[in-house]
Formats: structure tokens, sequence, C-alpha cells
């Protein structure tokens, strides 16, 4: 008791820095680690409704195979805690499944060059969430580091209404587009998304956690595994600086 009492009294920087000693961020490449993070996301979407129960108690889809897509998962003291997906965006490579929901505001970014990270499927095991309130912090530093890593423009974030204003508070996303049906999913999504050379000195003052450790961004993102890495090297100097572009009425609007 005292010692959750400590620990709550530390700051969230103090929280999360502390606790982050504890994790290893993993890709999911093995077909083990990989049925691991489908098997996670399947309980943690069939616990908030999202999705109907099925038979191989799994929960994954075409997106997964993208080779613009990384499963990611959250190793707290050797187990797997959280996961979540990025899909990055890049000339050559547009398939990202927000696209196919928010085609009006995604696909004038895309044709315009920009690089964008498209976090999906973020899940955390029911236990760790209770036993490590920080671990929703752990878990979205993967996309931060992944903008930095793939010199990205934007971070696109489809999310539930209702958890929104966490982006915001957090990165300080805007919207850009009011709810739609996503497909598997049984509510609906909206969608914001960031700017991350505005937003990364004020985030990353406001939070030092999310500043990769030495090394970190090249341990994570950095395996062969990633065959489209060179486009973004070879199309980084040609992406002049463009406005973000986002859906006319909608631009800039935080509710």
């Amino acid at each position: 008791m005292v010692h959750a009492v400590a620990h709550q009294a530390l700051s969230l920087n103090d929280r999360v820095m502390r606790a982050l000693e504890r994790v290893e961020y993993r890709m999911a490449v093995g077909r083990q680690d990989r049925e691991n993070v489908f098997r996670l996301r399947y309980r943690a979407y069939l616990r908030e409704g999202a999705i109907a129960p099925n038979e191989e108690q799994r929960f994954t889809d075409p997106v997964d195979e993208q080779s613009n897509c990384l499963v990611l998962g959250v190793h707290v003291d050797g187990e797997l805690a959280g996961a979540i997906r990025l899909n990055i965006c890049v000339p050559g490579l547009p398939e990202i499944p927000t696209a196919g929901v928010f085609p009006d505001t995604v696909l004038p970014q895309i044709a315009a060059g920009r690089v964008l990270v498209d976090p999906t499927r973020f899940v955390a095991d029911a236990q760790w969430s209770r036993e490590l309130p920080e671990l929703a912090y752990l878990t979205l530093r993967l996309p931060w580091l992944a903008m930095e890593h793939f010199n990205a423009d934007i971070m696109l974030a489809a999310v539930r209404p209702e958890h929104y204003p966490f982006y915001r508070r957090l990165w300080g996303n805007t919207v850009v587009s009011p709810p739609r049906l996503y497909p598997g999913l049984a509510k609906p999504v909206m969608l914001s998304q960031l700017d991350y050379a505005k937003a990364a000195p004020r985030v990353e003052a406001l939070y030092p956690f999310f500043r990769a450790r030495p090394d970190e961004r090249a341990a994570i993102f950095g395996g062969s595994e990633i065959t489209w890495w060179p486009a973004i090297v070879e199309t980084a100097a040609a992406r002049a600086s463009l406005p973000v572009i986002a859906r006319p009425g909608f631009d800039g609007v935080a509710i």
C-alpha cells in the first residue's frame, strides 16, 4: 500500500520513465508472436463490445499482411501487455487502412507526397492495464518514435469519439473528419491528426518520455523485414514543405 501511494505521488513523466525500464518493444514477425498479438486484440476488442465473438478467438485482417504494416508488441517483464499496428504510407505504397474509411481527407495528403503514420489496433491486456496505468503512454511511444524514424509528416488517429479528448490533451490532435463506420468494428470512429514537426517540440517538452533513447528507434524499426524503407530515403528530399491538407470545412476543429 505504501509503495502504491509513493508511486502515485510521482509525476506522470517519472512514472512512465520508471515503467519504461521494464518494457521491451518487439516487432511481431514470427508466427507465435503474431498469434499472441491477434489473440490479445480479440480479447480487448471483445471486452469493449467492438467485435462479435468468433471461434478462433483471434482478431486479424488483410492489413496485417501488407508490406508497409508493422505489428508491434509491448512486453512488460517479459509478458505481452499491449500491442499496436502501424502502417507507414510512403510514395509507391499508399495503402493504409484509414484511407479506405476517410478517403476525402487522407487521399489528398497521400497525393501531395506526405509520409503518414497510421496507428490502428491499439490494445492492452486487461490485467496489465490495472497493474500498470502507464501502459497506454508506453504503447503510444511507438507511433511517436515511428514519426521521427520514418521522417513522417502526419500522424493519423482514427479513434472512437469518446477517446479523442485523450489525444487532444496528449498531443494536440485536431479533428479532420466526423465519425464513420470502420470495417470490422461495431462502433464508429472519427479521424484526427497532428503535424509532427509542429507538435514535437511542445509534446516532448511536456512529456520527455516520448523522446527516443539512444539507438532505440533503430532497434525497434531498423530490421531487414522493412523492405520498403529505401522509398522514404529516396523521397524525403523531394517532399518540400507542404501545407497540411484536411477536409474542407472541418480543418482544425477540436471538441
